[in-house]
């Protein structure tokens, strides 16, 4: 550990006043001041609340998030919703200090993709500035994510050690970079050669014979959604098999009270963040992997902290020996926090589960900032500005990256058609997949300041991925397989839509199941149907053309020509095709017509 690294525990204590009430509560039946915190001599009790504080896929918003990024969807007494703007990491940090007011015995942990797909005051540094705001934020462990991986094992290895980056070097006034305080867990991550973990597989935090072990692991689908160079060398493991094995090694050793990081999540019956699902009534109020991989996590496990889909929950989910086990999610972008109160039983060292209640906070903006982290955002904004700042382009209103079509998808996939002609006037139409999409284009900037006006920064945090646009050769029956691929095999149960290029039209049937929701009469570019036995060529990003997202057939293109950045495409799209005068107008997202 370097030896500017402080124990971090004290001054938890010493943070401002108390976090919200909790909801999510798994029924309590505790001797009042068993847990020794009542009159009298201050000795440990039997029982022993852990506070457990935790959030996941960060993704480097160290500013609040702009647009419908930065909000949340909040449920009203009345049975209305209500939108809540939230995020940043000045006052993530500030929510973060005050819950711990009072709880001396407090973990914070996260869920993955801390970093990846980050905005330019990140991303433009190698994400070496949020690893620093994890610090700063006392974060004790977390599991890796999948865009932990995008830049590879090497530099998530340097990110977790420190180091200066191997080709851009350092950054921060020629000081080396110290790297994570907190541990990085992957215990489904291992060599394809030793079969070792590539990181430590699980972690113990300790206090006054309190002792509560935590295992990491990320999707085991990681290698279809992150680049090829990203993860070679490297096997992914089952989620739950993964998390039973060292839950087996744990007790070996002694630790009862286990929680898993599961960079994997599910589909809540809400998009509320506060809403009950465990609520008479309610049903199944979550759907997605993560029900089958909290089915077969051993009852060893006590509560489950997830993330990847980016939504809001804590639910509970049945163990497989049919007893309730709490699994929360903090949407993502840092807009929410979980606190989870974990009863410590020191006669057994185990969770009483029946104890432990939770709940989803939201990370307002109406709190002081934290000055340490208003200090690191200068710091780094000033390093970026000169590239943060220049305009590309004008907008005549926000352009979006929500729905089955978005407007933003319709614009990317333009810009990359345009970009793709430009090498091969014989390019014929462009396939965008909507992950790659990070957030809007909004039209005020912050403080609302140029209205309508896009700088390099903001589309750096919509495609900060450094894809190249490639062109490749499909037959007809090859494009219509691969649309059929947005909606079945690895896409069934979660579609991932395709945003497509203006020209390609075509009507998606979500009444019916499968690859039948796409009705092939219907796939058309520029008015005529797609010939099956015709050669097109088709542009895509890189992540596509090597099969990423469950896209097997796009991995099949032939004739492959490398062109240039997708950002530099969005970039020169933009500037070629708006100006002050003449801002480039929302588009009306009507290719793709959808039947419900």
């Amino acid at each position: 550990m370097p030896p500017n690294v402080r124990h971090r525990r004290l001054h938890r204590i010493l943070a401002a006043a108390a976090g919200l009430a909790t909801a999510g509560t798994l029924v309590a039946a505790l001797p009042a001041g068993a847990d020794g915190s009542g009159p009298g001599p201050q000795h440990p009790g039997r029982y022993q609340d852990v506070q457990l504080l935790s959030f996941n896929d960060l993704h480097g918003n160290l500013e609040p998030p702009a647009g419908s990024s930065g909000r949340v969807t909040e449920h009203q007494e009345d049975g209305t919703t209500k939108t809540v703007d939230a995020g940043g990491v000045e006052y993530l940090a500030t929510h973060l200090r005050q819950a711990r007011t009072g709880h001396p015995y407090s973990i914070t942990a996260a869920a993955g993709d801390m970093v990846g797909a980050s905005p330019l005051i990140s991303g433009l540094f190698h994400d070496e500035p949020t690893i620093d705001a994890l610090n700063k934020l006392d974060l004790d462990v977390t599991s890796v994510g999948n865009h932990e991986f995008d830049e590879g094992a090497r530099e998530l290895a340097r990110l977790q050690n420190g180091g200066c980056h191997p080709t851009d070097g350092c950054y921060d006034d020629g000081e080396t970079f110290q790297g994570a305080d907190f541990p990085y867990l992957a215990a489904n991550v291992t060599d394809e050669k030793t079969g070792k973990p590539l990181l430590k597989p699980y972690w113990v935090w300790k206090k006054n014979g309190v002792k509560v072990g935590f295992i990491g692991v990320t999707l085991e689908g990681t290698p279809n959604i992150v680049s090829a160079d990203g993860v070679k060398g490297l096997k992914f493991g089952d989620e739950a098999e993964t998390i039973n094995k060292y839950a087996k090694v744990l007790q070996r050793q002694g630790v009862q009270s286990i929680v898993a990081l599961i960079h994997e999540g599910g589909m809540p019956a809400s998009s509320a963040y506060d809403y009950d699902c465990d609520s008479p009534g309610a049903g199944d109020g979550i759907s997605g992997p993560i029900v089958d991989i909290a089915k077969r996590v051993s009852p060893a496990v006590d509560a489950l902290v997830t993330g990847h889909t980016h939504q809001a929950y804590v639910c509970t989910i049945d163990d497989p020996a049919g007893r309730p086990r709490m699994v929360t999610s903090a949407a993502s972008f840092g807009r929410l926090y979980t606190d989870t109160t974990l009863t410590y039983d020191r006669a057994t060292g185990d969770i009483v589960r029946t104890a432990v209640t939770s709940a989803n906070h939201v990370v307002t903006r109406t709190v002081a900032k934290a000055p340490d982290m208003t200090d690191l955002i200068v710091k780094w904004k000033t390093r970026s500005a000169p590239v943060a700042s220049r305009p590309i382009g004008y907008i005549a209103g926000e352009i979006g990256n929500t729905g089955t079509e978005s407007p933003l998808g319709d614009l990317i996939a333009d810009a990359q058609l345009a970009h793709a002609r430009s090498l091969d006037p014989e390019a014929d139409l462009a396939l965008m997949n909507p992950g790659g999409i990070r957030a809007p284009l909004t039209y005020a900037a912050s403080g609302g300041e140029g209205d309508g006006v896009v700088t390099y920064g903001e589309a750096y945090t919509v495609q900060p991925f450094a894809n190249t646009v490639n062109l490749v050769n499909l037959t007809g029956a090859q494009l219509i397989s691969a649309l059929q691929q947005q909606v079945s095999g690895a896409n069934e149960a979660s579609p991932k839509i395709l945003q497509v290029s203006k020209g390609l039209t075509y009507t998606l049937d979500l009444t019916k199941a499968g690859a039948a929701r796409v009705v092939v009469d219907s796939v058309r570019l520029n008015g005529a149907a797609i010939d099956p036995a015709a050669t097109y060529r088709v542009a895509m990003n890189s992540f596509l053309a090597g099969g990423g997202d469950g896209f097997a057939e796009l991995g099949k293109g032939t004739n492959v020509l490398v062109g240039g950045d997708d950002l530099a495409a969005f970039e020169a799209y933009l500037t070629a095709n708006s100006s002050a005068a003449s801002p480039y107008p929302v588009p009306a997202a009507d290719r793709i017509t959808v039947v419900r």
